[in-house]
């Protein structure tokens, strides 16, 4: 047991006693259970790994904003856990990480979270532990499920929905060109199967479907295409875009989400699915399939396009902040056949200076990438406005997760308006997990003792 483990362990005595919790008069809106489970991807591929509620991804969580939620989660595996609600603007103490005073669940543990889910949109659930080189832990496993907080907004009509999410499975390590270790996967799936292998999404001749897609990998990013189709991308990361766009081919960093309508005006049988054929191939992907229609599934290569967030955007400028932040993001290399740690202002977490904030100003975040690798960086608990990307100007771009990409700057602006310990890190579990991290903090606070069980 590590040291941080150890602690997360510690964290657990926080949780309430069995009477206490059965003094709890309200029956909780939602009951989540963590739990191993053996998870058939494809005929006689089996995953032994660990989900919610006995399947992968979990249950779809559907709230009302506003509506207060009470959600009951029960640790029955072997190590501390707990769970983060990405894209919520709600207490530190019940977002899910312990650097931000979360308390952890400890094996055969309880914790009820008690929020009012906000703001609307396509959000998700995972958990947020350590992994390092355990890539049998944190999110390689199936700890994630899709939350959707539904509010009156109509965001555009369309006929059926269709919630995919996409993860990696049996991981692996892989030397890099200059002898690094990076994560690699064997297999892929698309909900719960590799392409093939599962139901097909049924459709009719005439209808919109709107697609809700996750990145649910630890480490990867996918570019998607529905062959024969174009998509339009009417909202990112669950926030509505200035401007909705058709385009070829949807690119998603890890934990970055797309809703997209696709107008179904070519009868057939399709395959969305990952633009890389060996990823594909490996199982990314899966059938749509119109009514009266058998033949074999096809894939079409979309045309050669890049993505662009700006191009959602609108051209009007941005409102000046009241200061800038720069975080300039380093790898360091530690060594044949060991991974980079990371940097963020030349330190790593847990000793990565404080991003300090007063409550209502209005900051400028400048994500300057020097290292040859793209990040795709979250700030937890609020939403930022892209108003530049590799120099691109843009404005209505809301996101809680954003691309970086390698040797580039991405400029980000937030309303510091949700006051608590904030966590900002690469959503690579990989990078994260070796120094891509730091927290921020309101008006001078300290950070609470949680934030070193990184070490």
């Amino acid at each position: 047991m590590n040291r941080r483990e150890f602690l997360a362990m510690a964290a657990g005595s926080l949780l309430p006693t069995k009477s206490a919790i059965a003094q709890e008069s309200a029956k909780a809106d939602i009951t989540l259970r963590i739990g191993p489970l053996d998870l058939e991807i494809a005929p006689k591929r089996v995953i032994k790994t660990i989900g919610y509620n006995g399947s992968v991804p979990g249950p779809v969580l559907r709230m009302t904003e506003g509506r207060p939620v009470t959600i009951d989660v029960f640790n029955d595996s072997a190590a501390p856990e707990l769970v983060h609600w990405h894209g919520l603007f709600i207490p530190s103490n019940v977002d899910g990480s312990m650097e931000e005073g979360t308390p952890m669940i400890a094996p055969k543990g309880h914790q009820r979270y008690s929020f009012t889910p906000r703001p609307a949109g396509t959000r998700w659930y995972h958990t947020h532990t350590f992994a390092g080189r355990n890539l049998k832990k944190a999110s390689y496993t199936g700890q994630f499920g899709v939350l959707l907080v539904e509010s009156a907004e109509n965001r555009g009509a369309y006929d059926q929905e269709v919630i995919l999410a996409l993860h990696g499975w049996d991981p692996y390590m892989t030397s890099m060109d200059d002898g690094s270790l990076e994560v690699a996967y064997r297999w892929h799936t698309i909900n719960s199967h590799c392409l093939g292998s599962g139901e097909p999404v049924r459709v009719k001749q005439g209808q919109r479907v709107l697609f809700r897609i996750v990145n649910a990998s630890a480490t990867g990013s996918h570019r998607l295409a529905l062959s024969g189709h174009r998509m339009t991308v009417i909202a990112l990361d669950g926030y509505a875009v200035p401007t909705p766009r058709a385009v070829d081919v949807i690119d998603l960093a890890p934990a970055e989400r797309a809703d997209v309508l696709v107008e179904m005006n070519q009868p057939g049988v399709w395959i969305l699915g990952e633009v890389d054929e060996k990823t594909r191939q490996s199982g990314l992907g899966i059938v749509v399939e119109y009514s009266d229609r058998k033949e074999a599934s096809k894939w079409l290569d979309p045309p050669v396009s890049a993505w662009d967030y700006t191009v959602f955007g609108k051209p009007a400028a941005a409102t000046e902040a009241d200061e800038r932040i720069p975080l300039v993001f380093k790898a360091k290399w530690m060594g044949n056949k060991w991974e980079d740690h990371w940097t963020i202002n030349g330190k790593e977490f847990p000793h990565t200076d404080t991003i300090a904030v007063k409550s209502g100003a209005r900051y400028r975040l400048v994500f300057d990438n020097q290292s040859d690798d793209a990040h795709p960086v979250h700030l937890h608990r609020h939403a930022f406005e892209l108003v530049s990307v590799a120099g691109k100007q843009t404005a209505g771009v809301m996101k809680d997760v954003v691309m970086c990409p390698a040797r580039k700057q991405v400029e980000a602006q937030f309303v510091a308006d949700n006051p608590g310990p904030t966590l900002f890190h690469c959503h690579q579990q990989f990078h994260m997990d070796f120094g891509f991290m730091a927290l921020m903090e309101y008006d001078g606070a300290k950070a609470p003792a949680a934030s070193m069980r990184h070490a």
